[in-house]
């Protein structure tokens, strides 16, 4: 059975929050399992989040969920150990909806692990993330 690596220790970073506002759309918003809030990047091409565990963890599985019209077509999920260069793991295609999806893939043990958001289904190139988890 799958379970969550992510854990109060996990350090997380993005690409950008919408008008620098952290307070109401900053990463913290992507982990507190709440319906009502979200991370909601600024405009531009390629946005990320980033997440650097503790130890290494092994990792086979990642839900996102997107606000629909501010999702993206196609994702990179790239990992490594601590202070290697990031390699690709997988390609994964959500689609443009506001349910939660579910990509697994071949399992990997990693230190750090990057999602990049390659097109936005917005115009702008913004992502509007309501829950993101990683599992393995």
């Amino acid at each position: 059975m799958v379970t969550s690596v992510l854990s109060s220790v996990t350090i997380s970073r993005v690409s950008s929050v919408l008008n620098r506002d952290v307070k109401q759309f900053g990463k913290q918003f992507l982990f507190d399992g709440r319906e009502e809030t979200c991370w909601n990047s600024d405009q531009g091409s390629c946005q990320w989040v980033l997440m650097e565990f503790p130890q290494n963890v092994l990792v086979s599985q990642i839900h996102l969920q997107f606000q629909g019209g501010f999702s993206c077509q196609t994702c990179a999920l790239e990992g490594c150990y601590k202070d290697g260069e990031l390699v690709k793991i997988a390609d994964f295609y959500p689609e443009d909806t506001n349910t939660l999806q579910k990509f697994t893939f071949a399992e990997q043990s990693v230190s750090k692990l990057r999602v990049s958001f390659l097109n936005s289904t917005d115009f702008f190139g913004r992502i509007t993330l309501y829950h993101l988890d990683v599992l393995g």
